[in-house]
């Protein structure tokens, strides 16, 4: 018989942040960076705990280079070659960038290659179905080949799994979330995937526990759902979309008449898993599988910087509300509560 989890599974939308006295008196008094010591690698970081996507559309160098002057992390995709990593050294800092890689072998020769010229810190080990046996054997593999590094890898969304990948895989940090992103159609295509919210409290437990963490990966759309997922306990936030259509990301800016007559500018923005992006990276897609992302036109936003300080800002504002003077302390400040609408819509 098929077993049904009848407890309420709850999203971004689905909650707000409940207000609490704060002994904060301004957005200036909060800090955003943190410092985390990983217990399976020795290694210790400090940064501010957000990682642009390791998509081919955000996931660049040229994305990185913003983002690290504001000690963020950018997540590299895993087609550069060791000779795109060495045109861009310079520019790299091992704090703020990850090596990411597949599980094939010819993803292990090209990760061992970058990482054994380049030293970087962070190695990030991603596919879309954390669940299948030869993931965690090749988390294994990767461990035990760089002892020190940070290893995160993903994604899943279950306790189980988080434990299984910290106890046994000797990851320090699993990347969580299956379904929420916004050109992932892995929901609609399987029917398989947990809300994010739930997942990132659920999973936060079960990596604390076993003396890991966590990273809580899409399903972001605005500010408050960056805050949300730092208040559920997640100890990093990955983010694609919010990342994409800049001026620093790849691809032509598109213009696009609109009904009413006006030009509007737009950017190419499509899933890894996208029919799109296996003919792109592979020569094409395979019959045995579907395309499991969307491939869109997303409004041109402008100079990646601005968008990064207006989600610094709202997570800053978030914290004075809630008196945590620290990303740290948030989901030791916060607590949800469940609503039938969060935004008053009559203007749009």
């Amino acid at each position: 018989m098929p077993k049904i989890d009848t407890e309420p599974k709850l999203d971004f939308e689905q909650v707000l942040i409940r207000p609490k006295r704060s002994e904060l008196n301004s957005r200036s008094e909060v800090d955003l960076t943190r410092s985390i010591s990983f217990k399976k690698s020795g290694s210790t970081w400090t940064g501010v705990p957000i990682i642009a996507a390791n998509m081919s559309s955000t996931g660049t160098f040229e994305v990185c280079k913003e983002l690290s002057k504001h000690k963020i992390i950018t997540a590299l995709h895993k087609f550069y070659t060791l000779e795109d990593y060495k045109k861009n050294s310079s520019e790299l800092n091992p704090d703020f960038y990850m090596v990411s890689t597949g599980i094939s072998s010819a993803d292990f020769s090209n990760m061992c290659e970058i990482v054994d010229t380049m030293n970087p810190k962070w190695i990030c080990i991603d596919i879309a179905n954390g669940y299948i046996a030869s993931f965690l054997e090749f988390c294994k593999k990767v461990r035990s080949r760089y002892p020190k590094h940070i290893i995160v890898a993903g994604n899943v969304a279950t306790r189980e799994m988080v434990e299984t990948l910290i106890i046994e895989g000797g990851v320090d940090v699993v990347k969580v979330g299956i379904g929420p992103g916004s050109v992932c159609t892995t929901r609609k295509k399987t029917g398989v995937g947990m809300p994010q919210l739930s997942c990132v409290i659920e999973c936060a437990d079960a990596a604390h526990g076993a003396g890991g963490f966590i990273v809580s990966d899409g399903g972001i759309t605005c500010p408050g759902d960056l805050s949300k997922a730092f208040g559920g306990g997640a100890d990093f936030v990955m983010m694609g979309g919010t990342f994409a259509g800049h001026h620093e990301t790849p691809g032509e800016v598109v213009t696009v008449k609109q009904p009413d007559g006006k030009d509007k500018k737009f950017k190419l923005f499509y899933g890894m898993s996208s029919e799109h992006a296996m003919v792109k990276f592979y020569g094409k897609k395979n019959d045995y599988r579907s395309s499991e992302g969307k491939v869109v036109q997303i409004p041109y936003k402008g100079p990646i910087n601005d968008t990064v300080l207006d989600y610094l800002g709202g997570l800053r504002s978030t914290c004075t509300y809630i008196g945590a003077k620290s990303i740290k302390h948030m989901s030791k400040c916060t607590t949800f509560v469940m609503v039938s609408r969060q935004l008053n819509q009559i203007y749009g």
